[in-house]
This record gives structure tokens, sequence and C-alpha cells, in this order.
């Protein structure tokens, strides 16, 4: 059994910054103190006082297998993750076929077995014809049931009243919501096209899929869940209205839970004006006010968890007009540099980003021994350079499609190592060895 000593690292987990060593032996953390001497034949790093934080669980991806490939894969995006710092991710349904009942689950699993580099769980998805499926959710095999409350792809959007009661009533897991209500989307679609015919501004993105669509939506999902006491988690919150229908406070014992990602902590709507349909994603980004609103709620726990909701697509997609051009943004390769960018500028503490990204969605999806640096857990850690400037290019970008959101931006921190159950995945520079990520458990 291979062993392995981190030397000399400022060592980040569970509300803590300290000066310490750590050891690994096989796949698990054997060992976390301070001047812990080398054992014969182990391999031994010297972290030089770089960060050592738990692997960031990125709660919200789109990984496009099975039926989208041409966008990515199961094991491209899990390299760029690994280059970003994510050991383990939770993966969308709608894709094609979307994973709508056990078959298609189970057949996700199968298709990521030895091919991602990072941990896997893979979301169930509600659709308006399969509440019999739902109610035969193994708990065991799935983070939760993913319901679009709004516009989505294919047949997943849940836009019958009874069925979406139901949904509610009867689920097993905890349910992800995507909350916007299609009519009033509808709506503001049809005066702007009114008004400027095919020919639609980007920067009216935001305006289209309307702040009172994300709200109205969002408060019909929290009264579902209060009425039937279930668990809910809201997704990619990016309205500060939406924000105040959400307790601050620890996520342990929450029922209802929310989490925004980090294009809304970075970008705003001037942006559109540079990036255009680079940043075009549902919901949508908005007002530079709505930004300094969830960074604040960020920073006071009224948001539970930080995520992606990565969503690649090729880049002749997005170079499409404004109505054709797809929603969506690649964002797992750049994930935690960005987010710490928020850290530099004192936006909140480094362990509180910690938590936002690692231990808060282990803790909301019942991640069984992962997303801490605990001894016994499995051994999924990062090791960051907190003062090594780097600006993103095209040319490094390791998602499918190729490009980034954030071309041209230069980060403070980046990421020097990933290690995935004990092995090394990313050395800062190039992707390591074969594929070690694994199938995620969920205590339930």
């Amino acid at each position: 059994m291979t062993s392995l000593l981190i030397k000399n690292a400022r060592i980040v987990n569970e509300g803590r910054e300290f000066e310490g060593d750590l050891r690994v032996r096989g796949d698990r953390i054997e060992q976390i103190g301070s001047g812990l001497s080398a054992r014969d034949g182990e391999t031994v790093r010297d972290a030089g006082g770089r960060w050592l934080l738990p692997g960031v669980v990125d709660a919200q991806v789109h990984f496009r297998e099975p039926g989208l490939e041409h966008k990515g894969d199961l094991a491209t995006e899990p390299a760029a993750a690994v280059a970003g710092g994510v050991t383990s991710y939770l993966e969308m349904p709608n894709t094609k076929p979307p994973t709508l009942d056990n078959d298609a689950l189970e057949d996700k699993y199968r298709r990521a077995a030895g091919r991602s580099r990072a941990n896997f769980g893979f979301y169930f998805g509600a659709s308006n014809d399969n509440l019999e499926n739902v109610k035969r959710i193994n708990p065991a095999t799935t983070p939760g049931l993913k319901i679009f409350m709004g516009a989505s792809t294919g047949n997943m959007l849940v836009d019958d009243p009874a069925i979406l009661d139901a949904m509610f009533r009867e689920c097993r897991v905890p349910i992800i919501t995507h909350c916007e209500d299609t009519p009033m989307i509808d709506a503001e679609m049809a005066k702007a096209r009114a008004k400027y015919g095919d020919d639609i501004p980007v920067d009216l993105h935001g305006v289209i899929r309307s702040r009172e669509a994300c709200i109205k939506s969002t408060r019909l999902a929290i009264e579902l869940a209060k009425r039937h006491g279930t668990a809910l988690h809201v997704l990619h919150i990016s309205t500060a209205e939406e924000l105040m229908l959400f307790e601050p406070g620890p996520v342990d014992g929450k029922q209802i839970t929310a989490e925004t990602c980090v294009h809304f902590l970075h970008f705003a709507r001037p942006d559109y004006a540079t990036r255009g349909n680079f940043i075009k994603c549902n919901p949508a980004i908005k007002e530079t006010s709505d930004r300094a609103a969830i960074i604040r709620a960020v920073a006071e726990d009224r948001v539970d968890v930080l995520a992606t909701d990565h969503a690649p697509h090729t880049l002749a997609e997005k170079e499409q007009p404004y109505l054709t051009a797809p929603s969506g943004l690649p964002l797992v390769q750049d994930f935690l540099s960005c987010a710490l960018q928020k850290v530099h500028d004192g936006h909140f503490s480094l362990p509180h980003l910690v938590k936002k990204v690692a231990h808060a969605p282990a803790i909301r999806f019942g991640i069984t021994e992962r997303g801490f640096l605990r001894e016994g857990y499995f051994a999924d850690f990062v090791l960051v350079d907190p003062d090594a400037p780097f600006t993103v290019r095209r040319e490094d970008v390791l998602s499918k499609c190729g490009w980034s959101p954030f071309e041209g931006e230069t980060f403070r921190s980046r990421v020097a190592a990933t290690y995935v159950n004990g092995q090394l995945a990313w050395d800062g520079r190039q992707l390591v060895g074969a594929p070690q990520g694994r199938r995620l458990a969920f205590a339930r």
C-alpha cells in the first residue's frame, strides 16, 4: 500500500487554518498533525507553505454524456475539473436520453467508471410522466431529484401542478430545483422580438429571463417544500430578492438550502458588452447590485453552497446570434481560482470558502467520507499556490468545448496539485496517471 507524506502545508479545514502535515496511506488520510516524520519507503512532498484544502465538491455540473458528447463527456470534463481542484462532482440529468429511470442512472455510473478523473454522482431527473419512477428511487444511488421548474431541454420541464405537488410529496431524496417561470420568460421574449425582431441584444438576457420569473418560481418551490416537509435545494440563485427567502445559518439541519454559482460572483450585466453570448446562461447574469448581494449572502451563510453549473457548448454554437446561441458556460477548470479572488478581496475568509465548496455540499447531499480533511476519510485534497498569478488562455482549456468565459482574466492563485483517492491527478501543469475517480456513496 502506497504511503505519502505532505509536509509544511497551510492546512485549511473545518473553520481552521494551521501549519501542519498530512499523511496518506492507500486511498485514505491516515494522519494529520505537525512534525510528522517520514517512514521508510514513504514518498514525501514539501508543500512549501502552500494551502492544503479538501477537494472541491462541485454539486452542479452538466458533463453532456450520453447524447451530447460533441460538447463534453465523462472523460474530458472531469479532466478539466481536477485541473481546477474539483475532486468530486454531482452531474445533472438533462442528457440524451435524460436520466428519468434507474436504468439510465446506472448507465451513467457505468460510463464514468474507469474514465472519470474525479469522483462522481448523478442526479435523477423529473418529468411530467415519470412520477412512478421517482417513487422507486433508491436513496443510496443518487444525491437528489432534479426538477426543472422552468425552461428545459427535451421533456424535463415539470409544469403540471398536480405532478409537481406529488413529486414534493413522494420524493425520498433532496429535491434540487431550477427555478424560472416559463410563461413570464415567454412574455418578455415576445416583447423583445416585437421591438428588435431577430436581432435582440444579448444584454437583454437578464431582462427576458427576468428576476420576477426567478422569484415567482423560487417562492413556489419553497411553498411546496414547506407544505410537504421536503428537503429542498434551490440552484443558482441570481437575484437579490430571492436571497431574502432563505435563512442564514449553518447548513446542518436546514430543510431548505440555497446555492449560487461562481459566475454570479464574478460577472454582471455590464460584462455582456465584452463577453456577449459567452456569459449567456440560465438563470441569467443580472445587475451589479445582484452580484454584490450574492457575495454578501455567501458571506453571511444565507447561501449554503457554491458551485459552477458547468455547461459546455461548442465555440461554433456560442458564436451564433443571441436567439440561437445556447445558454451555459464551461467553468470547472477555473472554479477555485475564481472563487479565491473573493477571499483575496476580503469578502470572506479562506475557511469560509472551503465550507461553501467542500464541507457544505458533502453535508447537504450526505456524501460519505469526503468533503473534509479528516483521518480515515478518502484522500481527496488540493494544494493551492496562493501567490501565483496566471491569465486564463484558450489554449490551456481542457474542456472539450475549448474555450472559457474567463479568457484574458488574471487570477491570483492557482491549483498546484490535485489528489483523488490518494493519487496525484494534476501536478499544476498537466494531468497525471490513469483516472482514479470513484462512484460516490450517499449516507441515507
